[in-house]
């Protein structure tokens, strides 16, 4: 059999609270208004959020030379400075000879040039050695000098390149990808390794503009994801507002041991800020608000952030006496006799 029952909302009985009200019957609706320093909800927060490395870096050969080992694994960490690749040296340590042995012929030269020079010079001092042929000398050490100084920076540059056939990890990471393989020829700038920072993690995560505030303010942000619970600290909040999703994105740090990267999640904070439950809240004239108890009568203050069945931020005195019954049927300006406690 189909069921008869009425149903009615909230909004259909107002008419008949009030009549019951201005009736008088007290049982069933008496006022009770309350301190909102008793009745402040502090609602908890919560958004999407992802463990993020701050560096995903992928390492390249900085020299050319065929790859002789790459001692890495993929999901393996590695600490800072460990081996990814080792390259065929042999030609760059031939360039390392060649440029050592010209530097020593440069510093030779440079002596017995400066020898020549200062003997010149007390020739010269003497009168046995013309102003002409000592300036000759002197220009030609400076030449000698400056062949010097080209074969000390050769030697350097050689010496440098001998230390890329070893390519070290930049810091501790994880090995996301090994893009190269042993017996490959290196390029320079092509990549050889995929890593991810093991160290620096942060947590990505979108939040509601309206959160921000709460957000901010709170004592203590958790992250939750499949590593289990981790403690947070607020970074930095972006200005700048996502135009499709609507959020803004917020940067945490682990207070801890980092979750690992790429831990997907969420991050919840519990809202400092007190909050009216939604049950004191009564709709008048269209608009969302409270009843509060000024000199015993009963006075409708609008929250224009009101949503209806959600707690509200209370921006009202701690010392505000808030109406937590018998508000239903209640008129702006009415004179009450309050149950208060």
């Amino acid at each position: 059999m189909q069921d008869l029952t009425p149903i009615f909302s909230m909004r259909d009985l107002t008419p008949i609270l009030l009549l019951a009200a201005a009736l008088g019957t007290p049982a069933a609706f008496a006022q009770t208004a309350r301190p909102l320093s008793e009745i402040a909800i502090y609602p908890e927060r919560e958004a999407s959020a992802q463990a993020v490395a701050l560096n995903e870096s992928r390492i390249a050969a900085e020299i050319a030379a065929r790859i002789v080992a790459l001692p890495i694994e993929v999901g393996q960490t590695i600490a800072r400075g460990a081996v990814l690749a080792q390259l065929d040296c042999r030609d760059h340590e031939l360039s390392l000879a060649r440029a050592r042995a010209a530097h020593d012929a440069a510093r030779s030269r440079q002596e017995l040039s400066e020898q020549q020079l200062r003997r010149a010079r007390e020739l010269g001092a003497k009168g046995y050695f013309s102003r002409e042929a000592l300036d000759a000398r002197e220009t030609e050490f400076e030449v000698v000098r400056a062949d010097g100084a080209q074969a000390q920076a050769q030697l350097a540059t050689a010496e440098r390149a001998v230390t890329k056939c070893m390519v070290h990890a930049p810091f501790r990471a994880i090995v996301r990808q090994r893009i190269a393989s042993v017996g490959e020829f290196a390029t320079p700038g092509v990549p050889l390794a995929a890593l991810a920072d093991a160290e620096r993690v942060e947590v990505a995560a979108q939040v509601q503009p309206a959160d921000r505030g709460s957000l901010a303010q709170a004592a203590e942000v958790r992250f939750t994801g499949s590593a289990g619970p981790r403690k947070l600290r607020l970074i930095r909040i972006s200005p700048a507002v996502d135009p499709q999703a609507r959020t803004v994105e917020v940067r945490l740090a682990f207070t801890g041991d980092p979750a690992p990267p790429g831990s997907a999640g969420r991050i919840a904070w519990r809202d400092p800020r007190a909050h009216l439950p939604a049950e004191t809240l009564v709709r008048r004239d269209g608009r969302l608000g409270v009843f509060v108890e000024d000199a015993g009568v009963a006075r409708f203050r609008p929250l224009p952030q009101a949503q209806e069945g959600r707690p509200v931020l209370a921006e009202l005195p701690a010392e505000t006496r808030v109406f937590v019954s018998g508000h239903l049927a209640l008129q702006d300006g009415q004179r009450i006799a309050t149950a208060s406690r």
